[in-house]
């Protein structure tokens, strides 16, 4: 068993594919397989099973891929940790955004990197918590920008900046009329809401102090995989939902009008720079930083505001 073997089996998992995985590995196809065929040999079991197209691991497989991720994770590292003492200002960095923050960061984070720091190659993937910190965990990700805290032992979180909430209200809800929007008398049913598998609406539950059981309930007619879509349909339709400051920061100015703080509230989301708690690259790691600071209004990144961060 040797590294270039498990780098093979990787390529194969993440592709489903031998000859696709032979052209990014830089290798013939025949090499590949004849690679993979000896691992399996050596260890007595079959990790791909070929019958099925794409080809998929079989169970005992999916194992022996997961350790091989991390096996190669922490071989890695080791370059890793000499580059750091080097203090190396370059290198490259896989980083994924959550949906909620990635359309109005992403842009900015881009331009940025290809301005000012150009020895960093910066490759950005959008997904949600849930499977950015899997990929974290397992070194497909080197770090995520994601909302928290997330308080989770396998990880490091690097707080870039506070977001406040805003009400977006619907010109024909009632509640349009109100210079502030008062939470706690917030009506379930007018409540436009995010799908579950995003950490946002987990925020706005708390915020608004809402029960799952009232959540769940038939009342709430849609829920959007977007922002977006909530906003244009809180345009066309009576209701509220909540938007985080920087989406509101870039709506038109007339949708500007549509927005509301709350009433003796002050509610914020901390955003955060997620690597894996042994991740070594810490030269690296303070110019990502950089760059996603710079790609944030400074009245955002004000520590004093991590007071009102309203919890996952």
């Amino acid at each position: 068993m040797n590294i270039q073997q498990l780098e093979y089996v990787i390529a194969v998992d993440t592709f489903r594919h031998f000859a696709k995985a032979a052209e990014v590995c830089c290798v013939t196809q025949p090499t590949l397989s004849m690679m993979i065929q000896k691992l399996e040999d050596e260890l007595g079991v079959k990790i791909f099973d070929r019958t099925k197209h794409p080809v998929a691991p079989t169970t005992i497989g999916e194992q022996i891929i997961a350790q091989a991720r991390v096996s190669l994770k922490y071989f890695r590292q080791i370059k890793e940790v000499a580059e750091s003492e080097q203090g190396t200002a370059k290198g490259s960095f896989k980083l994924g955004v959550i949906p909620t923050i990635a359309s109005y960061l992403v842009p900015t984070l881009l331009h940025r990197q290809h301005t000012g720091y150009s020895n960093v190659e910066l490759t950005l993937k959008e997904s949600t918590t849930g499977n950015l910190i899997t990929e974290i965990l397992n070194g497909t990700l080197d770090g995520g920008v994601l909302a928290g805290p997330l308080n989770h032992p396998g990880l490091s979180e690097f707080p870039v900046y506070y977001e406040k909430f805003y009400a977006y209200v619907s010109p024909h809800d009632e509640a349009y009329r109100e210079k502030e929007i008062d939470l706690d008398s917030i009506d379930i049913n007018s409540l436009w809401l995010l799908e579950n598998e995003h950490c946002l609406r987990g925020q706005i539950e708390r915020l608004c102090k809402m029960k799952r059981s009232a959540i769940g309930s038939s009342s709430i007619k849609y829920e959007s995989g977007s922002i977006d879509t909530l906003i244009h349909v809180v345009d066309y339709n009576p209701g509220v939902t909540i938007i985080p400051e920087m989406h509101a920061m870039g709506l038109s100015e007339e949708r500007q009008e549509n927005l509301r703080t709350f009433k003796n509230l002050t509610a914020v989301r901390e955003v955060s720079l997620v690597v894996g708690a042994d991740y070594v690259r810490k030269t690296l790691l303070n110019i990502i930083l950089e760059i996603i600071k710079s790609s944030v209004p400074k009245s955002m990144q004000d520590p004093q505001l991590k007071a009102f961060v309203v919890n996952l």
